[in-house]
């Protein structure tokens, strides 16, 4: 379990991912049932740091509290090419002891010159990532990723990337249902589906406590070319058709026709962004059928025409075709909330 949290800011934190991680663990909402944590922002002599943003942050403590906090997080901070010593040695200690390891974005290099990303899947910023590999070599790190959990070292990408991290070690810890009450609260999506152009495949909710729909998710993602009825779904999951719909909403927010359209999307931007694939193509890989199909459902959740996506995407992020990281922005950035949608008919094909 996580009871305590130690957020280690360094000089030049970046106060939106620092906010990330006390939004999710430093407020109090014991009287609305989730847990409480006891919760520091640590500087390296317990005195004031200034963020990106030119404003000075006072903290709660020095490093004391990281020597035995359940999780200890570090923010994004400036880029820089040395990290204070008793930050790093606090970090192999916890490591050492089992606690949770957090870093958002380019808080992954603090982890780095710790030796925690040695021969550990990993991420960061996509714009962070071919300098994180060349500065840490023996870390595998996945560009493409929003956020990667490997043992008990949790690193995401950019920005809002590290709430998805976050309410992932959330649904780990605590389990599906909290995380998604969480979100709800928040105002976020329990699991996002790649915000950015920087993908995840979609992770997939796990309660401990109860059987859940994991396997057939899984299959879902495997044959999104596939056309499936709800029934036929339900059937390979063992169930009834009405329990199954139960079941789906309460494991995924959504239907079985909305979280298989999201991925759908998902994997078109993804092969109009990495490929040449013309838009039938693209559709037919994705399972939309048609041209005309996938375009209705693309500009739906996406804001804007595939072909109009593609050319954005090409002029945004030039660099990304060479190994660079794809960027974010424009119509990519922004998919409408599932209340803006109306509903569509089955089957889920």
């Amino acid at each position: 379990m996580i009871r305590t949290v130690a957020v280690i800011a360094l000089d030049g934190v970046a106060a939106f991912e620092l906010g990330v991680v006390c939004e999710v663990f430093g407020l109090d909402r014991t009287a609305d049932g989730f847990p409480g944590y006891r919760f520091d922002v640590c500087t390296v002599d317990g005195g004031p740091v200034r963020s990106t943003s030119g404003f000075a942050l006072t903290p709660t403590a020095d490093l004391g509290p990281a020597a035995d906090a359940d999780l200890v997080a570090v923010p994004a901070a400036t880029n820089r090419p040395s990290v204070p010593p008793a930050v790093l040695d606090a970090l192999r200690a916890a490591h050492r002891r089992g606690a949770w390891i957090l870093s958002v974005c380019s808080g992954a290099f603090v982890l780095g010159a710790a030796g925690l990303l040695d021969n550990r899947e990993c991420t960061t910023h996509w714009k962070y990532a071919e300098q994180l590999a060349s500065r840490h070599p023996l870390a595998r790190v996945r560009c493409n990723s929003l956020y990667v959990a490997d043992g008990n070292v949790l690193t995401s990408a950019g920005t809002a990337a590290g709430i998805d991290a976050c309410l992932h070690l959330v649904r780990q810890v605590h389990g599906s249902a909290l995380a998604t009450k969480l979100a709800r609260r928040m105002v976020v999506p329990p699991h996002r589906d790649g915000g950015q152009a920087q993908y995840i495949e979609a992770p997939i909710p796990h309660t401990p406590t109860a059987a859940t729909l994991e396997p057939l998710l899984t299959w879902m993602l495997t044959n999104l070319d596939s056309t499936v009825t709800v029934d036929e779904l339900a059937a390979r999951a063992h169930m009834a058709p009405r329990t199954f719909a139960r079941r789906f909403r309460a494991e995924t927010g959504t239907t079985p026709h909305d979280w298989l359209t999201g991925q759908r999307v998902l994997l078109a931007r993804q092969l109009l962004e990495e490929t040449g694939l013309g838009v039938e193509a693209v559709a037919s890989r994705c399972g939309f059928g048609d041209a005309a199909t996938m375009r209705h459902h693309f500009g739906r959740r996406v804001g804007a025409t595939p072909q109009a996506y593609r050319a954005t995407f090409r002029d945004r992020a030039a660099g990304a075709w060479s190994g660079g990281g794809p960027a974010s922005g424009g119509p990519a950035a922004g998919v409408r909330a599932a209340a803006d949608r109306s509903p569509e008919p089955e089957p889920v094909g």
